[in-house]
């Protein structure tokens, strides 16, 4: 299973921002929001590749159903084997 992203920035280096001037802090920050946008689009098409592989026959099953003239079938008999 996909592990989502966090949205907690992760400390890099050691010991703290001393001598950090603005500049360094908005391309940290931006650096940042670039990864979690990547990471969340990486988890957003991962998850719409198994909603397609999973969800398209029903899809079509609900879709026949809904667009097919009579004698519609119950749910039950579309889901038994007989």
């Amino acid at each position: 299973m996909a592990s989502r992203p966090s949205l907690k920035p992760k400390p890099k280096g050691k010991g703290g921002k001393r001598g950090s001037s603005a500049a360094e802090d908005e391309q940290s920050t931006a650096a940042v929001a670039v990864q979690l946008a990547k990471e969340w689009s990486t988890w957003t098409m991962k998850t719409a590749k198994v909603v397609a592989h999973w969800g398209f026959i029903p899809l079509i099953i609900v879709v026949g159903m809904t667009k097919g003239d009579e004698p519609k079938p119950s749910l039950f008999q579309l889901l038994s084997p007989v």
